[in-house]
């Protein structure tokens, strides 16, 4: 995949910067690539659910944060991006020391990308368990 803006991972970062519920939940990038992007959230007690799990609107909350900038990648210099549409499929209770959504192109457009996004709850010395699953569509907005 072929970045339209060179400075894309830099304008990635600063637009993820400006975001106050990343830094109210503790999310940060761990990953940009050109159609690729990965948000870590660190376990907080706060952020559970009545039963201890990661609650299902933090889970979607990094999910759609990760497959915007995963679009945003491949968007001009200037632009602006916006969820349009997702579903969410929460496949198992979120447990876990720290969770990681990894966002994926599926199809980008100039206006429209679609964009898949998995969320794994990890655990020190042990394998990734996958949580939920998203795919949404993104939308190019011009700056001008």
């Amino acid at each position: 995949m072929n970045p339209l803006n060179p400075s894309f991972a830099r304008d990635v970062a600063d637009s993820f910067a400006r975001q106050p519920i990343m830094k109210l939940i503790g999310a940060g990038l761990s990953l940009v690539e050109p159609g690729v992007v990965e948000i870590a959230l660190p376990y907080r007690a706060d952020l559970l659910q009545q039963d201890g799990y990661l609650h299902a609107g933090i889970i979607t909350t990094i999910a759609d944060s990760a497959c915007g900038y995963a679009a945003y990648t491949l968007m001009p210099a200037d632009s602006n991006v916006l969820s349009v549409e997702f579903k969410v499929n929460l496949l198992r209770p979120a447990q876990g020391e720290t969770f990681v959504a990894r966002a994926e192109i599926i199809k980008a457009g100039r206006t429209l990308t679609v964009v898949r996004a998995d969320v794994f709850g990890l655990e020190a010395n042990a394998d990734r368990v996958l949580v939920a699953t998203m795919q949404g569509t993104m939308m190019c907005l011009p700056t001008n």
